[in-house]
């Protein structure tokens, strides 16, 4: 963490830059604020040192696009901050909660959700600040499920965690905690054996792990996972969209049947949010269903994710797929196989 490349100076050491690439770096360190670079030496290494247009390398090298701001892009795209009841608790579902308890990430994405609040440090973490998040998931007994994110909580101490973690284990109502988290992709060192006996004190845990493109699943990746499993550590892959990416039905299946493999299961395919500075990495939504469609039929059914679309302002996620009902003709409804071949199902209308 202490060796993450994070001035123009650290980056220009190992990367060719192109002039956009300077230039987006420069404005960013400028302002503060602002999401800013960060990229640890492990995930730089697996980064093309002289070709800018390498998917992952853009995914984490500012370029000026990033400065182009689309009229239907917001800061906040979620709608976040207005279903926020206190600093930290983000309570859009009526049984789940958003707790966020830290800004920082080992890596930023330059596609982030919450790329107006990462790395900013503005954010106050710790034991004393999540403690009125705690006593809101306690005072509000429909609350189920509390997905820990932020930033990344796994760059949290040991110690950290095991607190964070006992406070809400010990709340009779919350029957699932969850982490949202890149650390295994980007900085699979960090699940460390003792990392993983504070994970198995508390089932069951379960990990939202946010993966790109197949080239992250080496070795090291690979160990990692095996480590949460091992520790009972239930892993789901969530995936955003990205044109120039992943986003082709041949990377995706790569992708997803890799992160089998590695034991996980793929779970989300998200249509990248339409936050400010996007644009360059959105895809029209037709790409993901088309995507989906390349995938059901033509591999194993766990490597086929749902596509979802966060609405924007807080409206939720939104499962979008390919349309395999084509209508009813008399009791028969009319099916399409993965194939494009047509079926019938007989289903008549018990009502009448």
């Amino acid at each position: 963490m202490r060796n993450r490349i994070r001035t123009l100076e650290e980056a220009e050491r190992i990367f060719e830059l192109t002039d956009s690439e300077r230039e987006a770096i420069t404005r960013r360190s400028q302002r503060s604020g602002e999401l800013p670079l960060g990229i640890t030496p492990y995930y730089a290494s697996i980064l093309d040192r002289s070709q800018a247009e390498q998917g992952l390398r853009r995914t984490k090298i500012p370029t000026l696009e990033e400065f182009e701001i689309a009229v239907d892009e917001r800061p906040d795209p979620l709608g976040e901050e207005d279903h926020s009841p206190i600093p930290g608790i983000v309570h859009t579902y009526p049984d789940k909660v958003l707790f966020l308890v830290t800004d920082f990430c080992a890596t930023y994405c330059r596609y982030c959700t919450r790329s107006r609040m990462v790395g900013s440090g503005e954010f106050q973490s710790g034991p004393s600040k999540w403690q009125a998040g705690i006593d809101y998931i306690e005072a509000h007994p429909a609350i189920r499920d509390v997905l820990i994110s932020g930033g990344d909580p796994l760059i949290l101490s040991d110690p950290r965690l095991d607190w964070l973690l006992s406070r809400l284990h010990a709340i009779p109502h919350v029957e699932f905690i969850r982490f949202g988290t890149k650390a295994p992709a980007v900085l699979p060192q960090r699940i460390t054996p003792e990392l993983c006996d504070v994970l198995r004190k508390y089932p069951p845990i379960y990990m939202s792990i946010h993966f790109t493109h197949p080239d992250e699943l080496t070795q090291e990746v690979q160990a990692a996972c095996n480590r949460l499993a091992d520790a009972g550590v239930v892993m789901g892959g969530q995936t955003v969209l990205l044109k120039g990416v992943n986003d082709s039905i041949e990377t995706m299946k790569a992708l997803n049947t890799g992160l089998l493999r590695v034991r996980v299961t793929p779970y989300y395919l998200h249509q990248c949010d339409p936050v400010q500075g996007s644009m360059h990495f959105r895809t029209p939504i037709q790409t993901g269903i088309d995507i989906l469609a390349g995938l059901h039929g033509h591999t194993t059914g766990y490597a086929v994710p749902y596509f979802m679309i966060d609405a924007p302002g807080g409206g939720g996620k939104i499962p979008i797929g390919p349309n395999y009902v084509l209508g009813r003709d008399g009791d028969d409804v009319l099916l399409k196989n993965f194939n494009g071949e047509t079926y019938r199902y007989r289903d008549p209308d018990f009502q009448s």
